[in-house]
């Protein structure tokens, strides 16, 4: 049997119902699409029109393929998305924290002096 369009992963219904109203109605048909006429569909950014068009691919090829190059396929391209979100984390995890409570009271202490030094000049 043939996958359809709700087959790959990312896209629901509503998806599909609109991709086919751009003339994408076929699963091969994703797969070929480029990345601007899937941008054109409202809902679909550059990267996720990439992550479909990709899924696509990969379903028709495990289509075509046995059940376990299937299986091979969709953790490939599980394991790239899960590599590219580490590398988001890690980036993220570099950014040190300010801390506030500390830096505080150190102006308060320095503005109580500063007060105190104008009380005694007076």
């Amino acid at each position: 049997m043939k996958p359809q369009l709700t087959d790959v992963r990312g896209i629901g219904p509503t998806m599909a119902r609109a991709l086919e109203a751009t003339g994408v109605r076929t699963v091969a048909a994703l797969a070929k699409a480029k990345v601007e006429k899937v941008t054109a569909v409202r809902g679909f950014g550059e990267t996720r029109a990439a992550e479909v068009i990709a899924a696509a691919a990969a379903l028709l090829a495990a289509a075509g393929a046995s059940r376990t190059t299937a299986k091979q396929a969709a953790s490939s391209q599980g394991k790239k998305k899960a590599a590219s979100s580490q590398g988001k984390r890690k980036a993220m995890a570099r950014k040190p924290k300010a801390k506030k409570g500390k830096k505080k009271k150190k102006n308060d202490k320095k503005k109580k002096k500063k007060d105190n030094k104008k009380k005694k000049k007076k």
